[in-house]
């Protein structure tokens, strides 16, 4: 049945009050249905009088309603009407609590009221009430922690919000000062902030490991390491053996080829699987220089090629007249064999030189490194900064050109926004142009022509997108720092504004804590100052001293409107924060003349008051006397309804 109080298109409960006044009576028709069938009443007609509570100055519209849903739908032989917070000071003035000539202030979940009585009759033509009540406190807390904490706003549901509040909030005698003293920080600020726990767990810590377990590991990774070793020495072994019988056999074939007759020797190819004789030597070669890798001896074999190779270049020095053109033709062959030989010499030299470069610039590294581990530090990272702007400035050249060409005209033109490479180009074919435009074109006879048509050529434009010195060394320098120190963030191709990535830090304990602090105050301030939530009314102070000036022009005498201020009752859910006495006495004082007698007191159970005081009120006779049945209400009409008040004496 509690289904029929939820809205499934939005996704929330309903209610059928709009400020404590009922207005949605299907809604309050299921919220009866729930009722009368927990109370046992489950049949169609309630066979006993009604006594139900309403708002001070309610609509007459709204209670005609509701008298007509209870007669006709539930068929309740009577029904009495009664003022919540009347009831609330009744039963207190029953318990000796306060006296027949006092104020009932009453702040309840949407609105707040204040009645004054007397005689211990209520006087509704000078009641006061504010639209703002413990729901506004609520959801102004639940605003104010999802600003302060937008990440666990999935925590700060209403209910835990609704328990905060009841927890922890409470109303100072002098808000000013108050935020004062959270504005400076003082050590009473930081004693009366709360804190809020959430769910954490702590992210594992690693110990380091102990002294046996790192030599475990270290014996282990020398076990495996040896393991890994013989594996690798028994595959060589076992390569070594293969080649060793395969160089064997082939020398074992030379040697049988060399005894077979010549008519003999195809058929005897044919049967070993080779076609020549130079094919079995050419395998021989390989199969020793395979052998002699594996052995370890790769250089001597490169010596010992290289010194081939020179035997091979035979006609190099010998004049082209004294050659056939065969001859010629082999020798051109072998000046492109030994070109390209030498040219692979000298990029392995070269290869060589800058390994060891390298490496005598490591072991100074290191070596300054050992010695003064701060002072190599900040080399690296001055290093490192001067490096990126030179490659920064290098990139911005090739992008929008030297800074030479000066614009007049104030805008970028053509020769800004070319590299180096297309501007030199532009510049020669404007020169050529210039050159050999006039007669006959003449351009390609000689061979400097070709070499300026080599600078002309847009395939040279690559040339600057190579690798860069700098740019390597920029890579080596940042290499370095990163292993030696782990806070350093090399600046990304993406990011050139220079600013450094966020560096994440792990969750800690602090990261799950809710402080609740000026927020205590400051929400139920409201109560007094509903403009702080954009309410422009009253708060309950001057309520209360509205509702006396109003009974004052009603031609109440002057001691008796002195005499509600010395018995003032305050009631409702909103009451029950810590110092509201004293709050409402301090303001009612302010706008009362000197010497005016004020007690404000608070009620025995401000939120079951009112339930307890209708209670009794139901199960006296003279509740009997106040109810009416369902023929004076439509013989008499709204107009009655209007008029009619329940009498609280008896």
């Amino acid at each position: 049945m509690l289904l029929k109080y939820f809205d499934c298109t939005r996704s929330g409960p309903r209610s059928a009050f709009d400020n404590d006044i009922v207005f949605q009576f299907e809604i309050m028709e299921y919220i009866l249905d729930f009722a009368f069938d927990r109370l046992g009443s489950d049949e169609a007609p309630i066979n006993h009088p009604i006594l139900i509570t309403e708002c001070a100055c309610n609509l007459v519209h709204s209670r005609s309603k509701m008298a007509e849903l209870l007669f006709e739908t539930y068929g309740v032989p009577s029904i009495a009407f009664g003022v919540d917070a009347a009831f609330s000071y009744k039963y207190n003035q029953q318990l000796g609590i306060c006296d027949r000539n006092g104020l009932a202030i009453c702040s309840g979940f949407t609105t707040s009221h204040v009645i004054p009585f007397i005689n211990g009759e209520p006087v509704y033509e000078a009641c006061c009430r504010t639209n703002v009540g413990g729901y506004h406190v609520t959801d102004y807390l639940k605003q104010l922690l999802s600003l302060k904490y937008p990440h666990h706003m999935q925590r700060l549901t209403w209910e835990k919000v609704e328990d905060l509040k009841m927890e922890h909030c409470y109303i100072t005698l002098d808000y000013a000062s108050e935020v004062r003293l959270f504005q400076k920080g003082a050590k009473e600020a930081a004693e009366k902030t709360r804190c809020w726990q959430l769910p954490w767990t702590p992210s594992p810590v690693e110990e380091p490991p102990s002294e046996e377990e790192i030599a475990r590991k270290a014996a282990l990774k020398e076990r495996q390491g040896q393991r890994l070793r013989e594996m690798a020495e028994a595959k060589r072994s076992s390569k070594i053996n293969e080649l060793e019988n395969e160089l064997k056999g082939l020398e074992f074939l030379i040697q049988q080829l060399r005894h077979v007759n010549g008519n003999d020797i195809p058929s005897f190819l044919a049967e070993t699987g080779y076609v020549s004789k130079q094919e079995i030597e050419s395998a021989i070669v390989k199969v020793t220089q395979s052998l002699r890798k594996a052995k370890g001896e790769q250089d001597e074999v490169e010596e010992k090629q290289e010194i081939s190779n020179l035997e091979k270049y035979t006609l190099i020095d010998i004049p082209d007249n004294m050659l056939t053109p065969e001859q010629v033709k082999e020798k051109k062959r072998q000046l492109f064999l030994k070109t390209t030989s030498e040219g692979r010499q000298r990029a392995k030299q070269k290869r060589f030189e800058e390994e060891l470069e390298r490496e005598r610039r490591n072991k100074e590294d290191e070596q300054r490194r050992l010695e003064n581990p701060e002072l190599y530090m900040e080399q690296l990272r001055v290093k490192y900064k001067d490096l990126t702007e030179k490659v920064e400035q290098r990139k911005r050249l090739k992008t929008n050109g030297s800074n030479g060409n000066e614009n007049l005209s104030g805008g970028v033109g053509r020769g800004e926004r070319l590299n180096a490479a297309q501007k030199e180009r532009m510049r020669l074919l404007t020169t050529a142009a210039f050159d050999r435009g006039k007669g006959e074109d003449t351009f390609g006879i000689k061979d400097e022509d070709w070499q300026l048509y080599k600078k002309m050529s847009k395939d040279n434009d690559d040339e600057d997108e190579g690798p860069n010195e700098d740019e390597a060394e920029l890579a080596r320098v940042a290499s370095k720092l990163r292993e030696i120190d782990p806070t350093f963030f090399p600046k990304s191709d993406a990011s050139s504004s220079g600013t450094e990535p966020p560096r994440f830090r792990p969750l800690t304990k602090e990261d799950f804590q809710i402080l609740i602090g000026v927020e205590r105050f400051r929400c139920p301030e409201i109560l007094f100052h509903p403009n702080l939530i954009g309410i422009e009314q009253a708060g309950l102070d001057e309520m209360a001293g509205v509702s006396i000036q109003r009974l004052q022009s009603k031609s109440q005498s002057l001691e008796e409107s002195n005499g509600l201020t010395n018995s003032i009752l305050i009631t409702g859910g909103s009451c029950l924060y810590p110092g509201m006495s004293e709050r409402l006495e301090a303001g009612i004082r302010m706008i009362r003349p000197c010497g005016t007698p004020i007690r404000v007191l608070r009620a025995s159970d401000a939120v079951l008051d009112a339930w307890l005081g209708a209670a009794s009120f139901a199960s006296t006779m003279h509740f009997q006397r106040q109810v009416f049945n369902k023929t004076d209400y439509y013989e008499k009409g709204e107009d009655w309804l209007r008029r009619y008040q329940l009498k609280y004496s008896f």
